[in-house]
């Protein structure tokens, strides 16, 4: 075993015992349950705290820390995120003929969580895990339009602003304006903006906080979402969206 590895086991080991010990545990008897020297384990929970992973507490004991319990949150409302949101887009899908997604905001791109294709036995250039450039994305300009000045413009900081379509907007300040009347209107389109010939039309999703912390699409070639249709769609998407937001808690004021 690589002591990469043997580090890592270790890791697992005092978050384990941690796990079971909700009111402290000292370590002296971490050091004790898992075997390994006093001095080891005080070099991990040190780095393990400076992560807020676990916390020392006043009486010397370790407790779970915060970003371990936000950590998993995370996960849990995203499987959570997944389970509601799966009806509503295959409702979407029927209804509009076209291929549906979910997806998150990760640093400067969008990463599709879920996906429902018009045709399920072909890949098209969306797959589950799949990312995509927040900045010329449906999904990803939504969720760019709720971010606070400074948490977009660190975002802005990370993309490549690559020009990929003729329709691509590359300009920061032109894409900052762009993304003031998406946040107002409430929906966002890519229209032939990463792929020549096709289109995009999402739709930010609201938690019980009120952060936006997905968003919905459907897409299609430009021969399905066609300019006559493309009202009919945002009203859909748009729909869907709100649905999913009170079903993550979200009150609308």
């Amino acid at each position: 075993m690589s002591e990469g590895v043997r580090l890592v086991n270790r890791v697992f080991d005092i978050i384990e015992v941690l796990a079971t010990h909700k009111h402290g545990i000292t370590l002296s008897q971490i050091a004790d349950m898992t075997l390994m020297s006093k001095s080891t384990v005080h070099r991990l929970l040190s780095t393990m705290c400076a992560r807020q992973y676990v916390e020392r507490n006043e009486d010397g004991s370790y407790t779970l820390g915060y970003k371990f319990i936000e950590t998993a949150s995370n996960h849990i409302n995203n499987l959570e995120l997944i389970t509601e949101a799966k009806p509503l887009l295959s409702r979407m899908l029927w209804d509009l003929n076209l291929t549906t997604h979910l997806g998150v905001l990760e640093g400067p791109n969008v990463v599709y969580m879920e996906k429902m294709d018009v045709y399920p036995n072909t890949r098209l250039y969306t797959q589950v895990g799949y990312r995509s450039p927040a900045f010329c994305s449906s999904m990803g300009k939504c969720l760019l339009a709720c971010l606070s000045g400074e948490e977009l413009d660190k975002v802005l900081d990370c993309c490549d602003f690559k020009k990929y379509t003729p329709h691509t907007i590359i300009d920061r300040d032109e894409l900052k304006e762009h993304l003031k009347k998406i946040r107002v209107s409430g929906w966002a389109m890519d229209n032939e903006e990463y792929q020549l010939g096709h289109r995009c039309i999402g739709a930010p999703v609201f938690d019980y906080r009120g952060c936006a912390v997905a968003a919905i699409s459907a897409s299609g070639p430009t021969t399905q979402l066609t300019d006559d249709k493309i009202e009919t769609v945002r009203r859909e998407v748009k729909s869907a969206a709100r649905r999913l937001s009170r079903r993550m808690g979200f009150a609308e004021s």
